[in-house]
Formats: C-alpha cells, sequence, structure tokens
C-alpha cells in the first residue's frame, strides 16, 4: 500500500505507515522526552538542594555530574541490548530502573542516597534512550523516517527547554522533593503505554537473528559521522540557553522563572520546525535540511555577538526564532542520516551513538559557556561566547555539507 508524495515528487510513491507504527513513535517519543527534561528539571533544584542538605553549590552539582556521566556509560551495552531483545524489553528495563531511582530520590533522607538515586536514574536512561530512538522508528521503512524523526526531534527539543520551567515551578511552589515525586508518574505512564501499544510482534526476531560473521565489521562510518553532527548541534543549543539564562539572571535583573520563560520561543519554534523539517529530509535527503539549520543558528549567535544589541527583552524574539527553527531543522535530519546508513538490526547501536554524540556535546557547550563566564558575567563576555557558538555553528554547516547526502534515500538499509 502506497501514498503519494506531493507536488515536488509528482510521480513518486511512498509506503504507507500502519497505526501501530504511529503509536509506537507517540510511546518512544514520550520516553526520550522524559529523559531529556530529567536532567533539566532536576537542575534548576540544585539551589533548594543544596539548602536542604547544607552542601555547596559545587557538591550538589554532583547530582547532575552522576547522572550524564552513568547515563553515557550505559548507552552502548544498551544499545547492543536492544538490537539483541528489541527496543521494547529494553525500554521497559530501562524505565523500571529509572523509576526505582526517582522514588529513592523522592524518599531520600541524606545527599549520599539522593546521588545514588541519581546513579539509578542515569542507568535506566542509559538503557530506555537508544530503545526509544529505535523504537521510535521500528514501524517506519526507510522513505518515512525523517516524518517520525521530525515529531520525536521536536518532542526532545522541547523537553529540554520546559525541562527549567517546570522544575522551577515545582521547586518554587513544593519544594525540591517534588521534582523527583513529578518524575515517577512521568516514567512510569511511558512504561505502561510500552506494554499496551509498543511492543511490536517482531521484536522476537531479535532473538532469532543469525549471528554476526567473524571478523565482520558492522558498517558504522556514517553513524560515527552523524553523531559528531548531534554533538555540535547540541553543544550549540545547550550552551547557548546556559549562556543566556546565566546573562538574564546575573546581568539583565530576571528571576529564575523570568529566565526559564526566556527561551519558551525557541522550545515553540522547535516544535514547529521539526516535523515539517522531517518532511522535507524524506523528500530532499539530510544534506539541505542540516546545513541550512546551522547556518540559522550561525546567524542567531553572530547576532547578539555584534556591539549595540541588546540580548534581553524583546530583542531576544528574533534570535530564538531564528535558532529555534535553525534547531527544528537539524534534529531529524542528523537522526536519518544515521539509521538510514546501517541495517535495522544495527539501530540500537546506531542510537546509542547518536545519543552519546547529543550528551558530549551538551558537556562541552555548558562547559565552554562556564568558561566565558569565568572571570564575571557580563554582555562583552556573552557576546565573546556567541561569537564562539557561531563558529561551532558554521563549522556544523561545512560538514553537514560534506557528510550528509543531497538526495533522499529511497531504499534505505533495512
Amino acid at each position: 500500500m502506497t501514498d503519494t508524495a506531493g507536488a515536488a515528487g509528482a510521480g513518486v510513491r511512498r509506503p504507507a505507515v500502519p497505526r501501530a507504527a504511529w503509536n509506537r513513535l507517540a510511546v518512544y517519543t514520550a520516553t526520550a522526552a522524559l529523559l531529556q527534561a530529567d536532567g533539566t528539571i532536576v537542575a534548576v533544584a540544585l539551589p533548594s538542594v543544596g539548602s536542604a542538605f547544607d552542601v555547596s553549590a559545587g557538591t550538589a552539582a554532583w547530582l547532575m555530574t552522576t547522572y550524564f556521566a552513568v547515563y553515557a556509560v550505559g548507552l552502548f551495552p544498551g544499545g547492543r541490548l536492544v538490537d539483541r531483545f528489541g527496543p521494547g524489553a529494553v525500554a521497559l528495563a530501562g524505565l523500571a530502573v529509572f523509576c526505582a531511582g526517582t522514588l529513592t530520590g523522592a524518599l531520600a533522607g541524606s545527599f549520599g542516597v539522593l546521588v545514588g538515586s541519581r546513579v539509578l536514574q542515569g542507568a535506566g536512561a542509559g538503557l530506555a534512550s537508544p530503545a526509544a530512538l529505535a523504537g521510535a522508528v521500528s514501524g517506519f521503512p526507510a522513505e518515512r523516517r525523517g516524518t517520525a524523526l521530525g515529531i520525536w526531534g521536536a518532542a526532545s527539543g522541547l523537553s529540554n527547554l520546559v525541562g527549567p520551567l517546570l522544575g522551577g515551578v515545582l521547586t518554587e511552589v513544593w519544594g525540591w522533593r517534588a521534582n523527583w515525586w513529578a518524575l515517577l508518574p512521568l516514567g512510569l505512564a511511558p512504561a505502561v503505554c510500552v506494554l499496551r501499544w509498543a511492543r511490536s510482534p517482531a521484536e522476537g526476531a531479535h532473538r532469532r537473528r543469525p549471528a554476526p560473521v567473524p571478523g565482520e565489521r558492522p558498517p558504522m562510518g556514517a553513524v560515527r559521522g552523524a553523531s559528531a553532527v548531534a554533538a555540535l548541534t547540541f553543544a550549540v543549543m545547550i550552551g547557548s540557553f546556559y549562556l543566556v539564562e546565566q546573562y538574564l539572571q546575573h546581568a539583565a535583573g530576571y528571576g529564575v522563572l523570568r529566565a526559564a520563560l526566556a527561551p519558551m520561543v525557541v522550545a515553540l519554534c522547535i516544535g514547529a520546525a521539526g516535523p515539517v523539517a522531517g518532511r522535507l529530509t524524506d523528500r530532499y535527503g539530510e544534506r539541505v535540511p542540516a546545513t541550512a539549520g546551522f547556518l540559522a543558528c550561525a546567524a542567531a549567535c553572530a547576532a547578539y555577538a555584534v556591539p549595540g544589541t541588546a540580548p534581553h527583552g524583546l530583542w531576544l524574539l528574533p534570535g530564538g526564532v531564528l535558532l529555534g527553527a535553525g534547531l527544528g531543522l537539524l534534529f531529524p535530519s542528523t537522526s536519518r542520516a544515521a539509521l538510514n546508513s546501517v541495517p535495522r538490526r544495527l539501530h540500537g547501536r546506531a542510537s546509542s551513538q547518536l545519543s552519546f554524540g547529543r550528551l558530549a556535546g551538551a558537556a562541552c557547550g555548558t562547559a565552554l559557556a562556564g568558561l566565558a563566564f569565568h572571570d564575571g558575567v557580563t554582555t562583552g563576555h556573552l557576546r565573546l561566547a556567541l561569537a564562539g557558538g557561531a563558529v561551532l555553528a558554521g563549522a556544523g554547516a561545512a560538514l553537514a555539507a560534506r557528510w550528509f547526502r543531497h538526495t533522499p534515500a529511497g531504499g534505505g538499509k533495512d
């Protein structure tokens, strides 16, 4: 069964997508959004946690460091487990471990127990993350994966930005423990949905696939290239968010919630651009949307690096729209480039490499942004750092133009 691709692809017929595939996309997208939001929700509560347990800001930061370190280490075994047992089983295991850690954190009576809860949450995220990406596209043929990944990427991008707002509200109204209590139902809900709607009958085939030929090397070169592009994307995104939020609070006089609201225009633009970008990627390939996305991000950063612009108030709107549109173009094209370059049996490993690239990029972006403010949060330091962000985005555009395909992958690899 097929449907037409539209005027731009007249004469091209695309496979239709069954309803079950859309159900799995919704469930695994919610799982990915939860994992993305967890870090940003908890980050807002760190000052309150420090006060409650009488620890310094540097010590409280171990709640973030521990989570992301364990998360990153767990991605690679998680990806291999997905390839062996299927995304449903691994996602359930990961969400169960994550929820166990969340409950432990909500009840923690000491800072040490709270750090231990983050170890459990990170271990669960390391399992669930590659399962979420592989599962999201599990029912989509190669020609339609951009459409799925546009929705998946838009939700993941939105969750990164909505997280601080939700965390700020929970912390100010009910205290820091409310963040952990809120994450518990947010983790249980997708687990129930995986059991109900996202277990594919074909997952048993993962156990029956023939063993790989000894000495055979999986074709992962394109995945590594896409992971490098994903790392640059998240370095620019997370680094710029950190820079702007710190500047708004420390130099522009914004409160915590007001500063958290500022990036919402970026979130809305990511949400609007992601699905459109996915369809464009299916139709024209990954190169044009990815290159255009990086160029838009570079222009947004460069605009605020110019003396005379005011990176607060209404001045944030045009740059936020441009940055959000650029990021929305990048998410589906990067993931599609990786997943369509390998057989479906390797989607778990490809997903784990992409997730690792995103985490590494986010860590580097935050570290570079923190280094820029080492001598104080000033407008001059902000402009210099954003100029660096524009250079990083320009490098990403060059890499995308070189590595990604100009035409759609008609057959893909399944």
